[in-house]
């Protein structure tokens, strides 16, 4: 058996989830799919109803779940959903290898979706599904990649209520000074963080450490590395469960790519590949090996037309200043935090960090988009040249895009997506993107009234 098609044991089972329900120690099961940013929609349900029905016969829900902007409201452009088409629904199948504890929600459990046609096809455009055809691409080579996230935010002392009600000005960060690696700025916020990490230890999640950050009120929790699509569902979980959990203790976090004028939230993704037996792919001895090297390669040729999918919003561009940790330059080196890409670990653990995603990037979509642009690199051979060993800020080298006008035009404009995700799914996500730019462009910001309302 290949390790793609290996059977997980789930943090909870369906026989000990019926002994819950019947004992009346779980009411409630959540069926949930990530969407197109990244966020779980889905269905409070009756434990009993979920046991008696859902589970053998999946449930229902709007198509226009995939096809909405982040207001959710409904918008043109869609090929799956539209008025013409009547907006019907889609089945949402429970993976119940992904059923698990929501300690951080009393009587309730959750369990991750799949999403088909009513004929049992997929959903060719959600986000799962588009990791799973690549994951079927490394399958077929008897290839796993193994996926860690690491996921940074903000916190501050306002609600979410209070800072809407304040439109987002003059909140209070949990630290009022840089607290990176702070033992002392993290005890400020350790209340929250802890439930934050136990009750993820609850939901199955794996958590290695917490971390303060450089923002005022910046924080990471880091989870141990997983199988792909695992580490998607759990980044999924978790991004969703720490902001409930933030609500409940009357605060907020925001996983925003750039809050404000200091450092952005990021979102470093690190992958590997192992074999059948668990072994390394990618590493040879202390360094790369030649498909590591090949894969490498990929992600540089990709990374320019690809940025969509790892950036996908305005917002997400504003991460990319020159000093700021975040990466411009389309390097790759060891160890080196001023490239986009940065070689770490040794031995068996070797991997790819790629340092382009913020904290608002879809898990599975930029985790699809690694594997798509290394199994490129394998396939064509492509060399990544010698690492940068200087600061690559400086470097002259080709840059990531710097808008999402110009990633939106790298999508389109390439073949390489329509190769490896299909013209459905560049179509799907082009459209995103343009709803975005429109809505953004129509927009009267607060930079322009301060700068003209008197003096223009």
């Amino acid at each position: 058996m290949r390790a793609h098609d290996a059977p997980r044991r789930p943090p909870l089972t369906v026989d000990a989830l019926r002994a819950a329900v019947a004992e009346g120690d779980v009411d409630t099961v959540l069926v949930a799919f990530p969407d197109m940013q990244g966020r779980l929609q889905g269905k409070r349900l009756s434990g009993r109803f979920f046991l008696e029905e859902v589970l053998e016969h999946g449930t229902e829900g709007c198509n226009y779940l995939l096809a909405v902007d982040v207001d959710m409201n409904t918008v043109d452009g869609y090929a799956m959903s539209s008025w013409e088409t009547g907006y019907g629904d889609f089945a949402m199948v429970p993976d119940l290898a992904t059923l698990r504890p929501t300690p951080w929600a009393e009587g309730a459990v959750m369990v991750i979706a799949d999403l088909t046609w009513h004929d049992g096809t997929p959903v060719v455009a959600s986000p799962r599904a588009v990791l799973d055809r690549q994951r079927a691409r490394l399958a077929e080579r008897g290839w796993t990649a193994m996926v860690g996230t690491e996921l940074e935010f903000v916190v501050y002392r306002d609600s979410y209520e209070q800072a809407w009600d304040r439109a987002y000005r003059d909140l209070t960060p949990a630290n009022r000074y840089n607290v990176d690696y702070s033992v002392l700025g993290g005890a400020r916020v350790e209340p929250l963080l802890r439930r934050v990490r136990n009750e993820m230890t609850g939901a199955g999640l794996y958590v290695e450490s917490a971390k303060g950050e450089c923002n005022l009120g910046q924080h990471e929790i880091v989870f141990r590395f997983d199988e792909a699509r695992a580490s998607c569902d759990n980044h999924a979980i978790y991004k969703n469960g720490a902001k409930e959990i933030a609500a409940q203790e009357g605060m907020s976090i925001t996983f925003m790519a750039k809050p404000n004028d200091r450092e952005g939230n990021s979102c470093h993704i690190h992958i590997s590949l192992r074999d059948d037996h668990g072994a390394p792919v990618l590493a040879e001895g202390d360094g790369l090996s030649e498909v590591g090297r090949h894969f490498l390669g990929g992600q540089l040729a990709a990374l320019r037309e690809f940025t969509l999918l790892l950036a996908p919003n305005i917002n997400s561009y504003k991460r990319y200043v020159p000093g700021s940790f975040a990466p411009t330059a389309v390097a790759w080196g060891h160890d080196n935090r001023t490239c986009a890409l940065r070689l770490v670990g040794h031995g068996p653990s070797l991997r790819v960090e790629n340092r382009v995603p913020g904290g608002d990037v879809n898990p599975h979509l930029s985790v699809a988009a690694l594997i798509a642009a290394g199994l490129y690199g394998i396939e064509n051979r492509i060399e990544p040249g010698e690492p940068f060993g200087g600061n690559a800020y400086s470097s002259g080298l080709p840059t990531v895009p710097t808008t999402l006008r110009e990633a939106l035009e790298l999508w389109e404009g390439g073949d390489l997506a329509r190769e490896v995700f299909g013209e459905e799914v560049v179509a799907h996500y082009a459209n995103n993107a343009r709803v975005e730019l429109a809505a953004f462009d129509a927009a009267v910001t607060d930079w322009e009234m301060f700068r003209g309302f008197e003096r223009l």
